[in-house]
């Protein structure tokens, strides 16, 4: 039995979480300043933190190469699982052509550049982050939009800022599910903490689209656009989040948002059709086109994903998860299961640690993507081969973003298992009273350095949560604090402003691209941070336990 060190530095908590952090400041160097691929980058992360614990925190060495892999294995199971099968279900549509009559059925309600902003870039480019996520809403939405004519610049600094509400429910919940795994915490408590902060930017961010585009007199213009298009999502992101779960919030709330804006569209135009200022001839207007895709061929190619929904929620039935559950297989990791211990003051006795890892083949929701997958291959009448074909370009295509989700919770598991996470969480406890505030920051700094709301939660969820035990708040505070204000850092990621330039031609013009978005993800954090203060202090019976 190993019992954490949390003060091997002379005593000091200190020194001690300065020496805890450097493979976290190494990480980040590697990314940012060296540039170095992040899979590498994670990888030799995994070697240093391992030294770390081995050499500084007296982890034993086979039980720190034990703790590593295990996390890979987690990172593989159940959340590589996840984004591989969401991806693949993606790209079945884009591959039989039926993403090209979805993307159709958008564009085609408005030639106003404000409207087409709130369907594709908010609404729809919700509805990518919430089944596929990774990279895809702003790559497909900025591409959409630059197809449409919309300014380059605009096109991809518009996409990133609408890419930020829905980012933590992305990939079908991976974010939160991930966190939830390995912190050994409820995903419904943290989902319900960032369905009550989340919304309130749902709500605010089409107004801010429009004022970027527009300006505060284009914006008013379009006032019953913006409210509609906020409010449907906003509530229904606070539904569902709330009382389903976080795999189907971003899917149930962008399909609601385009249907009520679709509607409202049926009854109200804005009086000007707004286009911006270094546009030339006008497209032909879609409203007096004939040649759209019928109501079938609209319904068929949208058909995917709602079968995605309707096998998310069944898999989420007692009945059925305890059906499924029979199949599900309980390994306890080898050098690590109860052979490490927690110890004062993270908690009032020595605690062993458990460490059992969880392949449930039928009840992980992943499978149930699969599922929607095979049944999607029929739907679309996709051949056989080309149904398997698809699936191949898939794991592809994936190969090292897997290997870099593995090697980011293999590391975040060695971090928790060492002890590490557990000694800068009490010297951020020093903060006390303003660490709710500071919290959201945590997140978004993860986020702006890792390009991924899944990763700022896999490294900062248990350290947030130790943290907040530390100060005697609720955890899911702070670990939906870390979320809620990761999704800020998206629009100024390396990797996002990468994809933006690379979707709308704008290669090159990757500073001009984060210079456009830098004020709005500030603003926004300090957003979530006034929020995630009040829940402490003003409306903290509000808050989860």
């Amino acid at each position: 039995m190993f019992t954490q060190v949390y003060t091997p530095i002379a005593g000091s908590v200190g020194w001690s979480a300065l020496i805890a952090v450097i493979p976290i400041l190494y990480f980040f160097v590697a990314l940012v300043g060296l540039r170095m691929r992040a899979h590498l980058a994670a990888f030799t992360t995994v070697i240093l933190a391992i030294l770390d614990a081995w050499v500084i925190f007296r982890f034993p060495v086979d039980k720190a190469v034990s703790a590593s892999v295990y996390g890979m294995f987690t990172g593989l199971w159940p959340i590589g699982w996840i984004v591989f099968s969401a991806v693949f279900l993606y790209r079945i549509t884009v591959n039989t052509g039926h993403f090209d009559i979805i993307r159709s059925s958008i564009s085609g309600l408005s030639q106003d550049r404000r409207i087409q902003a709130l369907l594709i870039a908010f609404s729809f480019g919700a509805f990518l982050e919430g089944t596929a996520g990774f990279g895809t809403p702003v790559a497909v939405a900025a591409a959409m939009l630059a197809g449409l004519g919309f300014n380059p610049m605009y096109a991809a600094g518009i996409c990133l800022l609408a890419n930020t509400a829905p980012v933590a429910f992305g990939a079908v919940g991976i974010p939160i599910t991930a966190m939830a795994t390995a912190t050994s915490s409820d995903p419904l408590l943290i989902s319900q903490m960032v369905g009550r902060i989340l919304p309130f930017a749902s709500l605010i961010v089409p107004f801010w689209l429009m004022i970027v585009m527009a300006g505060w007199r284009g914006m008013r213009e379009v006032f019953p656009a913006a409210l509609t298009c906020g409010l449907s999502f906003a509530a229904t992101q606070f539904l569902i989040s709330n009382f389903v779960g976080p795999e189907l919030p971003d899917i149930a709330a962008a399909i609601v948002s385009i249907v009520c804006l679709v509607v409202l569209l049926r009854f109200w135009r804005p009086k000007t059709v707004w286009r911006f200022p270094d546009e030339t001839a006008p497209q032909r207007s879609s409203e007096t086109s004939s040649s759209g895709p019928s109501a079938g061929q609209v319904l068929r190619a949208w058909s995917p994903f709602l079968v995605l929904s309707l096998f998310i929620v069944l898999w989420a039935l007692p009945s059925v998860k305890d059906l499924l559950a029979a199949a599900t297989v309980l390994v306890n990791w080898p050098d690590l299961h109860l052979k490490v211990a927690e110890a004062a003051p993270i908690v009032n006795q020595v605690t062993p640690v458990a460490a059992q890892w969880k392949f449930d083949s039928l009840a992980a929701t992943g499978t149930s993507i699969l599922f929607t997958a095979i049944v999607t291959k029929f739907i679309l009448r996709q051949a056989w081969r080309d149904w398997f074909r698809t699936l191949a370009e898939t794991f592809a295509s994936l190969i090292y973003p897997l290997l870099t989700i593995a090697f980011v919770v293999g590391f975040g598991y060695l971090f928790n298992y060492s002890g590490m996470a557990a000694t800068i969480a009490m010297a951020l406890a020093a903060t006390g009273a303003l660490f709710p505030f500071f919290a959201p920051f945590l997140g978004w700094l993860g986020v702006f350095l890792t390009g991924s709301d899944t990763s700022s939660d896999l490294l900062f969820g248990n350290l947030q949560k130790l943290t907040a035990l530390q100060l005697g708040l609720s955890p899911y505070l702070t670990m939906g604090a870390n979320s809620a204000g990761g999704v800020m850092g998206k629009m100024i990621s390396p990797q996002s402003i990468a994809v933006g330039t690379s979707a709308t031609g704008l290669v090159g013009r990757e500073g001009d691209l984060y210079r456009f978005t830098l004020k709005h993800s500030i603003a926004l954090v300090v957003l979530v941070a006034v929020i995630s203060t009040l829940y402490a202090y003003v409306f903290s019976g509000a808050v989860p336990r």
